[in-house]
């Protein structure tokens, strides 16, 4: 694993004017977790700068990427071709990974050994002022993860009612003062309607001023992006399917950076990893239908204070995983077939 390290950081230089993607998170982490080989396939579900994936064709394994972002997917396809050695191992599609069944059946894979969930927004999205994620630079309120989407961060905060605000902003911010703020919001729009970060975050600044380091449009624009894009609603749709896609054995790796992702895992890593299931008007426990897995992982891998120094968005980050039992339904289904 030192070997790849290694050779990722090496290779991971840009030219000047190049556009440029921070390292990966946790490593050292996901290899151990998801074990790559020659022989072995695995869907990066969120491909962005390339990073995983090259840790994994290091090993031999066979990568399919995914990402709504076409920046991404150009930067990670023409960097890691440029290494040679991956040719024939590595194909990418533009979409969400919400759309995973479809894309493995492109590309005519029943199954993987493995599946990687890197979510949030990434270090590059935030460092273009242009997508418009970030409070800290002038952009077009945008926050779309697939440029091509039809919604845009704008479209929610100037036509949403009060109320849709404030339940975007306390579900997906967690927002203490969600209220206040969409009511601030939708009055200024009548004057004004809103077209820049700048404007949005000085707007949430004068309604909740800055206390500590934390700025106080920071939930906000968190909240924002997670409706524009659906992130919640596609990650657990989602986890729900991945599973059928894996053969016994296989290992589904999911790193999350705030607490509403990292519940949802929590929750579902959970719910089909328990042998039985109990409730009090029975007499007895019973068989939990939805069991198809075994955690690998009781408590999420956080990372090291050598990582959290040197790749600082590496410090809210939690990596679960957990492994697949048994033949898929997917996998039943091709045998009886035969």
């Amino acid at each position: 694993m030192i070997a790849m390290t290694e050779h990722f950081e090496n290779s991971h230089d840009t030219a000047e004017g190049e556009i440029s993607y921070h390292a990966p998170v946790l490593p050292l982490e996901v290899v151990a977790a998801l074990r790559p080989a020659p022989g072995k396939c695995f869907v990066d579900c969120t491909l962005g700068g390339g990073g995983h994936s090259e840790l994994l064709l290091g090993a031999g394994a066979r990568v399919v990427g995914i990402d709504q972002d076409p920046e991404a997917i150009a930067f990670a396809t023409q960097r890691l071709e440029r290494q040679g050695c991956f040719t024939g191992r590595f194909e990418t599609f533009h979409s969400s990974f919400g759309e995973v069944p479809a894309l493995l059946a492109k590309s005519g894979i029943g199954a993987v050994d493995g599946f990687l969930l890197d979510l949030g927004v990434s270090s590059h999205q935030l460092d273009t002022p242009e997508r418009g994620f970030s409070f800290q630079r002038q952009g077009p309120l945008d926050m779309r993860m697939n440029p091509h989407a039809l919604v845009t961060a704008r479209d929610l905060v100037n036509t949403a009612s009060a109320e849709q605000l404030e339940r975007i902003f306390r579900e997906y911010g967690e927002e203490p003062h969600a209220k206040r703020i969409a009511l601030k919001l939708t009055k200024e729009r009548m004057i004004h309607p809103f077209q820049t970060t700048l404007e949005l975050a000085q707007a949430v600044e004068a309604v909740s001023p800055r206390r500590g380091r934390t700025h106080p449009a920071t939930r906000v624009f968190q909240a924002l992006r997670i409706a524009v894009n659906r992130e919640l609603e596609v990650l657990e749709r989602t986890l729900e399917l991945l599973g059928d896609f894996l053969v016994p054995g296989g290992r589904l790796a999911v790193i999350t950076f705030h607490s509403l992702e990292d519940r949802i895992v929590k929750h579902v890593f959970q719910r089909r990893s328990a042998p039985t299931i109990d409730r009090p008007e029975w007499a007895a426990p019973k068989a939990n239908p939805e069991c198809i897995y075994k955690r690998v992982t009781s408590k999420p891998l956080i990372a090291g204070e050598a990582e959290q120094v040197s790749n600082p968005r590496s410090r809210s980050a939690k990596l679960r995983v957990v492994e697949r039992l048994g033949a898929s339904p997917s996998q039943t289904k091709a045998s009886s077939a035969d």
